[in-house]
């Protein structure tokens, strides 16, 4: 059997002691707390810039402690396949996340990543109380959406891809984690070292422009834990207790977490409209029902 290579059974320890539902509140916060700090720094690093140093951040924190390159050369292959798929959804996830942040309200991308977790509930358990999840939450993203059809075209687009990988965020973190929080978190961080050799290419040459700014480089890294370390993290402590069902239900809770806070941190506060709209997605993502429940 291969070794713990993470050699931190604490993890596990961690997350029996503290209720799943904690851990995941943890991630709630910071799941769209680091982006609103990466939205300030957009103009100074680029979103490529930012996304790539978010990325690189937390290869850089979880590679002490995960060891990957272990983790990569030691698995059996069809981990190691589960591995460059979670990376590559993480690489390419987080980046058309601030692409579409960069153009769109924040809680406009959040509620939209939600069409597809139960989109997907609804293909994989035909109910009609799935099908009444969904058109409520298609009407509340459609009521967030308003004009942006005609004037945004290409926000609309990046955020659609985000909705899209956030899926498979969703059932490849999943399956990463079935060996408990220490395995969840091990796989985690060699999906990190994986997307930030894929980000490469892209993200490097922005944000080198910062290297001569210290302080820019570290209120980057910051957003890299916020964004990337801690709710990543607290994500693998919840789903090795949770099954699939109960989290994508407390997924009900994100877009109302994104839009305090918006208003908050980027002063985007929201109309009456757009309270109608979080509301209906996160009563539609309440109702849903996830095969297995």
């Amino acid at each position: 059997m291969k070794p713990d290579v993470t050699g931190s059974p604490r993890l596990d320890r961690a997350a029996e002691a503290v209720p799943p539902h904690a851990w995941f509140g943890v991630s709630a916060i910071f799941h769209y707390l680091g982006p609103s700090f990466a939205v300030l720094l957009f103009p100074v690093l680029g979103v490529l810039g930012i996304a790539w140093l978010r990325i690189a951040t937390a290869a850089l924190v979880f590679a002490p402690i995960t060891r990957p390159w272990n983790t990569i050369r030691e698995t059996d292959t069809g981990t190691r396949w589960l591995l460059i798929g979670l990376g590559a959804c993480l690489a390419v996830m987080n980046t058309s996340f601030y692409l579409a942040l960069d153009r769109l309200p924040m809680s406009l991308v959040a509620a939209m990543e939600f069409v597809g977790t139960i989109g997907v509930a609804l293909y994989g358990l035909r109910t009609r109380r799935n099908l009444l999840a969904l058109v409520m939450t298609v009407i509340g993203v459609l009521i967030l959406i308003d004009v942006k059809w005609a004037s945004d075209p290409l926000g609309l687009f990046w955020a659609a891809l985000n909705a899209t990988l956030f899926v498979g965020y969703i059932i490849l973190g999943h399956k990463a984690s079935e060996g408990g929080a220490s395995r969840g978190v091990e796989r985690l961080g060699a999906a990190m070292s994986i997307a930030f050799i894929m980000l490469m290419p892209v993200g490097f040459m922005a944000a080198a422009q910062a290297f001569g700014m210290p302080l820019v480089i570290l209120a980057g890294m910051g957003v890299g834990i916020c964004s990337s370390v801690i709710p990543y993290a607290c994500d693998q402590l919840a789903m090795s207790r949770l099954p699939r069902a109960s989290f994508a239900l407390l997924l009900a809770l994100l877009p109302a977490s994104a839009t305090i806070i918006a208003a908050i941190v980027l002063v985007q506060i929201p109309t009456l409209q757009d309270l109608l709209g979080i509301a209906l997605v996160m009563l539609g993502i309440a109702v849903h029902r996830p095969a297995g429940i």
